[in-house]
Parts: structure tokens; sequence; C-alpha cells
């Protein structure tokens, strides 16, 4: 059995955590060397972590023309029909704020300025994540970010040229080749190289996540990301084998990831045929695909329940709060509409959770862990903001005198009233 059957208990909801007391403070002096010496710090941490040698702790022309030549026709493509997409989404998301006259003479409205300097953090280990540069660049692109800078690994001086190519198409202004702590360090604290950022975005291992924790205080980030995960909803109705594919794309992201199954049927019975079916879904597919190693450990630690009816499956569904969540029912709409925490949501049996990681426009930097309960994934919002403004005739303020004085004079604030009155008194 890979994924277990349960009776549900809120329990089962717990995501697996790796605990490390020493992590903290491994990070923390990490971090402080960065910042008292800057670019010495980040190549030296560069050639012990990716046996990097760097002269230019930027990524060159040279290199981005032979990232350019080493990529192939195919993945080309790929990349520009994603990047049209994904453009496609979050421009519609660039809304101009309305004036509102409030009260006569009283005019208020939101002007969206973009954040200067943004810095895009994009793991290149075993699986150099080229997507994450289109799904973090291009919107910070469309918003008007005036320096957007990639931070990767260079294993061995290089940077993987699917990242540099994806780079290049979307906006990207630098590629710093460094990763882990220190490339966050050098973006939060900035060196005499790198600009000292506003926004740091992206995922990463949990010394990136750890590192982007200490140092929020210093530079604004975009969210702590922990493991991925996803939550797949069926029931009489679905395809099994989409269902086990589906389970399997996200528990090979890590040992670490964990899914969800959720079966609806008219009784446990059936529930457990259906369980049954994707489980020998499972064992086939797992015959035609790779990495194991990360697959089996993930769903040691997930689990499938039985559920009634479409409240009860609604309930888990909000009590889990996935990152991603896949309805793939008789009638996903009606589910939807009872759902209010989850990151991304995909519907109907033709969306798996691939076509969002890659393709379909929506971003896939997404919360985790619970937070899809109070925070929304990354979107154009997440590069702008918004700044209210106001402007007051004369006989607007006349009509709000009383109401602002009374009110500045009940809290003590006799300077706040007197800012009114002597404007109206003229």
């Amino acid at each position: 059995m890979y994924i277990r059957l349960d009776d549900f208990d809120v329990k089962y909801l717990t995501r697996p955590m790796d605990e490390d007391a020493s992590l903290s403070l491994r990070v923390s002096e990490i971090l402080s060397a960065v910042r008292e010496c800057g670019d010495d710090a980040v190549k030296e941490y560069a050639r012990v972590f990716d046996g990097s040698d760097l002269e230019s702790l930027y990524a060159t022309e040279e290199e981005f023309e032979e990232a350019s030549k080493l990529v192939s026709p195919e993945l080309k493509r790929a990349l520009g029909e994603a990047k049209e997409n994904i453009t496609r989404f979050h421009s519609a998301q660039m809304i101009d704020e309305g004036k509102v006259e409030v009260t006569e003479g009283v005019v208020c409205w939101r002007k969206n300025v973009p954040i200067n300097k943004v810095g895009l953090y994009v793991p290149g280990g075993s699986a150099p994540l080229f997507s994450t540069v289109l799904m973090l660049a291009i919107p910070a692109s469309i918003a008007g970010c005036r320096e957007i800078i990639l931070a990767t690994p260079a294993k061995g001086g290089k940077v993987a040229p699917e990242i540099l190519y994806a780079a290049k198409i979307s906006g990207v202004t630098k590629v710093l080749k460094a990763g882990g702590a220190h490339a966050i360090a050098a973006l939060a604290y900035g060196t005499r190289s790198v600009p000292k950022c506003d926004k740091i975005f992206g995922p990463g291992n949990r010394f990136v996540t750890e590192a982007k924790k200490l140092v929020s205080t210093t530079c604004a980030i975009d969210m702590l990301a922990g493991p991925s995960e996803v939550l797949v909803a069926i029931d009489s109705t679905s395809d099994v084998s989409f269902a086990a594919a589906d389970l399997l794309s996200q528990a090979e992201h890590g040992k670490d990831s964990q899914v969800i199954l959720l079966i609806m049927a008219e009784d446990k019975r059936k529930a457990e045929a259906i369980h049954a079916e994707v489980e020998s879904a499972i064992e086939e597919e797992l015959g035609r695909i790779g990495r194991h190693e990360y697959i089996l450990p993930s769903l040691s630690h997930s689990h499938a329940f039985f559920v009634s009816s479409e409240e009860e499956m609604a309930h888990i569904i909000n009590e889990y709060a996935p990152e991603h969540l896949i309805i793939s029912t008789k009638d996903p709409e009606t589910v939807l509409e009872k759902v209010e925490n989850a990151g991304s949501v995909f519907l109907g049996r033709y969306t798996p959770e691939s076509a969002g990681d890659y393709a379909s426009g929506t971003n896939h930097t997404l919360p985790t862990s619970g937070w899809a309960r109070s925070s929304a994934g990354v979107s154009l919002d997440s590069f702008i903001k918004k700044m209210t403004v106001q402007k007051i005739t004369k006989a607007g303020l006349e009509s709000l005198s009383d109401t602002i004085t009374t009110m500045a004079r009940k809290e003590g604030l006799d300077a706040h009233a007197y800012a009114v009155s002597v404007r109206v008194g003229k």
C-alpha cells in the first residue's frame, strides 16, 4: 500500500517536518559573513558549496549566448508558448485604480507603483527550475520593476543554460551566479556588486527558506515556502489513472512532499474499492517513471480519506489549505463554491497540476504549509505597491472639518484639528 486509507482525523493533515535546531545558527553565520565581507564572502561560499571559482559574480553576455546555443529548439518553442500564456494572464491583472469622490470635493484613489529592485531566487540543483524563472521574472517585468536580479547556483561556475535562456527572454536584468543562504544575504543586504533589493521572491531548500525568514526584518519577502503539496479530490466518476498520475507528479518533488487523496463515495466499501484502483494505478505508473527515491518517502507520510458529501470534502480541503488543489469530481464547480483555502485550484479531469506548473498561465509560486488560509500565491500585485492618493477642494474640507476636528480633539491631538481649522479659517 502506497497511500493509506484512514478514517479522517485532523492529525493526519500535519505536514512532515525535519526539525534541525542548529539550522538557524548555521544560516545566521552565513548571513553575518556576507553582511560583513560582501562579495568576498559570496565568492567563498560559492567555492565551498558549488565548486565555483568566480571572477565575476554575474553571468556574462558570452554565457548567455552560449546558453542560447545549448538550449534545444523544442525547449525554446515550449518556453516561448509558456511565456505568452503567463504574460497574458498576468497582464490582465494590471487594473487601473479608479478615482472615487467619497463626498463632494473629496477625491481618493490608489496609484500603482512597481517595486524598484527585486531579487528572484531560482533553485538550480539536481533539477534546475527554469519554469520558476518565467513565473517570477515575467510579472516583475510587466509590473515595471527597474532591476530584476536573479540568483541561482552555478555548479562549477556554470549556470544551467535553460535558466540563462529563460532569464534572457523574461526580462531579467542580471543573473547572480550564487545560490543558498549566501545569495539571499547578498540580495537582502547588498554588496559592492549586488544592489540591496527591496523584496526577495522564490522557493529554495531549508537553508534558503531559513535565510529568507531571518532577513525578512531587513528586506521584504514573498513567502516562506515549505515542501510542495497537493490534495486530489475524486469520486466514482473520476479516472483513477489521472488521479494516480497527479499524486505521483507532486510526490516526486521531494521526500518531504505530501499528497492527500479525498474519495467521495456512497459508503466506505465503495471508497475502499476506488482506493484499491488508485493504488493499482500508482503501482503500474511507478513501473514507468523514475525518481522513486523521492516518491516513495513522500507517499509514506501521505493519506487518503473517505468522504460522503461535497460539504465534508470541502471541510477537509479548508482544514488542510493545500498549495495545489485538484477537484476531479462529477461537478467540480459546486465543490469549488465551498472552497475557501487553497493556493491554486485545478478543475476537471483534463486539468493536471502540471499545467499550472509550466504553461497554462497561472503562477506556480504558491503558499504551502497551510498558509493558503491567509495568503495568496505570487501575482502581479506581489511586485506592485498600491499608494493611496487624495485631493480635497476647499469646499470639500469645509464639509469634513467638523468631523475631523471633533475626532482629533477627542483623541487629544489638537494639532491635527488645527491643521484643518487653519485652512478653513482662511
